[in-house]
């Protein structure tokens, strides 16, 4: 039953609303906010042509292993292969990965490997933040690379979409404030649920244990009791109410639900991504890329491999391999590669000398020294490697790429100005990425896998 109207403004009486909608309604406010605060940054960054238009995330949450996944050296010995010893020729000729992943070394030719990632910092969460920042820790909390492209990439720059421009599927990072100083508006919409279960209880559509048919006689009721909104139809509060309740109802049963409904595909392209949360994740990014959304996450956890490492190795990487290798094949196939980035790395890579000592037995300690990551499509060029190793993998050889570069790269196919100021609701003056004033090191953006 609905209570009068109060006077206050900003008053909190939405129970229709979703935590979804309010999202979408915060960041379209937000992002009203900053182009008042810096309006001539706004446009500027709105108007810049790109080749990309949304970004998929697979991040792999603890640090995978770059000497197990795209940067081989079995020439090192055991001590650093341990007994992944055989490498994998992949479509493009010189460039080999680990023998785990045979359906990414047939797709070689759409992604660049990037040999030479470094920062050096071995912490989970500092390490993240830098990663997804491009900035070492200081004393403003800068907004991630999602929460910055839902800001400029967002509602109030072309996005109509009906779910939030920044999602994460399935639960939120976590080591690091996404939003930073945006505010909580930005942050990700977090999807919870599973995918690769029957019903994917999508937070805020799908109600796990609830029936369609006793959510829709719940509204009923609700209508039935509503003795004050029909003694006031015409009330401007109680119109944005039912204005709200139906856009929360449109969320649970119309297009969006249906975005998140992967029985509508086929059996056989499920089986392709793989019948497990990594590959049906992938499944829905493509989804949701297709559908527009602007940035998309996939909290892909398991990868910091202290103990066990090799056994763990051998049940996660085939998993990977699957779920990646379809997704960039299946958004080739769509025409969707061309303008979607695929961006793999974690926040550091592993130990390239494995650990045998106990209390470890076999695994691998964090290392920021050297690691990979991949990019692909969006305008990154494929069947590349930039940087190179050392014969073990502990140093960077050539061409260092520092976490700005790579993010840099990304916001320039967005067409989003690294260099340019951030608008922000609280008015800072500060810039996307860190000025040559600023102790954050760069080796410069990667041209050499970007359109002349």
């Amino acid at each position: 039953m609905r209570m009068a109207p109060e006077r206050k403004t900003g008053r909190r009486c939405q129970p229709g609303l979703s935590r979804r909608e309010l999202l979408r309604r915060g960041a379209a406010a937000a992002a009203g906010l900053a182009l008042l605060r810096c309006p001539a940054a706004a446009r500027e960054n709105a108007s810049r042509p790109a080749p990309a238009r949304s970004v998929i995330q697979i991040w792999m949450w603890g640090g995978p292993s770059h000497l197990d996944t795209f940067d081989p050296k079995p020439e090192a010995g055991s001590d650093y292969c341990g007994p992944l010893s055989n490498p994998i020729p992949t479509n493009v000729p010189g460039i080999r990965i680990g023998e785990l992943l045979p359906l990414l070394a047939q797709q070689a030719d759409k992604y660049s490997i990037i040999r030479s990632m470094t920062h050096g910092i071995n912490a989970h969460e500092t390490a993240a933040y830098l990663v997804q920042t491009g900035r070492p820790p200081g004393r403003l909390v800068y907004p991630c690379v999602g929460a910055v492209v839902s800001l400029l990439r967002g509602y109030d720059h072309g996005y109509h979409g009906q779910v939030p421009p920044y999602i994460v599927l399935t639960e939120p990072q976590g080591r690091f404030s996404e939003a930073g100083f945006l505010g909580q508006k930005y942050k990700p919409f977090a999807t919870g649920g599973d995918p690769n279960q029957p019903r994917f209880a999508v937070e805020g559509i799908v109600a796990e244990g609830i029936s369609d048919e006793r959510q829709l006689r719940r509204r009923e009721l609700l209508h039935a009791l509503d003795s004050l909104g029909k003694l006031m139809p015409t009330n401007p509060q109680f119109l944005r109410l039912d204005e709200c309740e139906q856009r929360a109802y449109d969320l649970m049963f119309g297009d969006v639900r249906e975005l998140f409904d992967l029985s509508t595909e086929g059996e056989e392209v499920r089986q392709r991504y793989g019948r497990n949360t990594f590959g049906q994740s992938c499944l829905v990014a493509r989804r949701l890329v297709e559908a527009g959304v602007p940035y998309v996450t996939i909290n892909y956890k398991g990868w910091d491999t202290h103990k066990q490492h090799f056994q763990i190795m051998r049940r996660k990487l085939p998993e990977m391999d699957q779920g990646m290798a379809a997704l960039l094949a299946d958004l080739a196939d769509r025409g969707l590669l061309d303008r979607t980035i695929v961006w793999w790395s974690g926040e550091f890579g592993r130990t390239p000398r494995v650990q045998w000592e106990p209390p470890w037995n076999g695994g691998r300690g964090h290392y920021g020294k050297c690691f990979c990551a991949v990019v692909a499509g969006g305008g990154f060029k494929g069947g590349q490697v930039v940087g190179a190793s050392n014969a073990t993998g502990e140093e960077v050889a050539s061409r260092p790429v520092y976490p700005q570069d790579l993010i840099g790269s990304i916001y320039e196919l967005l067409g989003i100005d690294p260099d340019g100021p951030l608008p922000n609701p609280r008015g800072l003056d500060v810039r996307i990425l860190p000025g040559p004033d600023e102790s954050a090191p760069s080796a410069g953006r990667l041209r050499e896998i970007m359109p002349a």
